[in-house]
């Protein structure tokens, strides 16, 4: 069995009204429940885009440092990921599809070691 990171960045959402968002939920979390009933659910979750409380870690000179904010300055940033484990890569494929599907956005897969 193989662990997915099935992804997508806040910024491939684009514009559209609350109400559209709202339209989201319920197509997106069935896919979720779809998951974890089929067994290959490890973990799913949405991330806030507040980044008022993230923060890094950076150990690369040698010492610790702790910064507020995201590591780099960048333009897009993480907004959700879900991990599976399935047997093959086409089932992997087979639910990142039906993970944009529920969504309505893009989404990136890459295997987890």
């Amino acid at each position: 069995m193989t662990k997915y990171a099935i992804y997508f960045h806040q910024q491939w959402v684009g514009d559209h009204p609350e109400e559209w968002y709202l339209t989201r939920v319920e197509p997106s979390t069935a896919v979720v429940a779809e998951m974890e009933a089929s067994g290959v659910l490890v973990f799913a979750g949405g991330l806030v885009e507040d980044m008022s409380q993230a923060f890094s870690a950076d150990d690369t000179s040698g010492t610790m440092v702790v910064t507020d904010g995201p590591y780099t300055e960048t333009t897009e940033h993480l907004g959700g990921i879900t991990i599976i484990e399935v047997e093959t890569l086409e089932e992997a494929r087979e639910w990142a599809a039906k993970v944009a599907e529920g969504c309505g956005w893009p989404q990136e897969v890459r295997v987890v070691k």
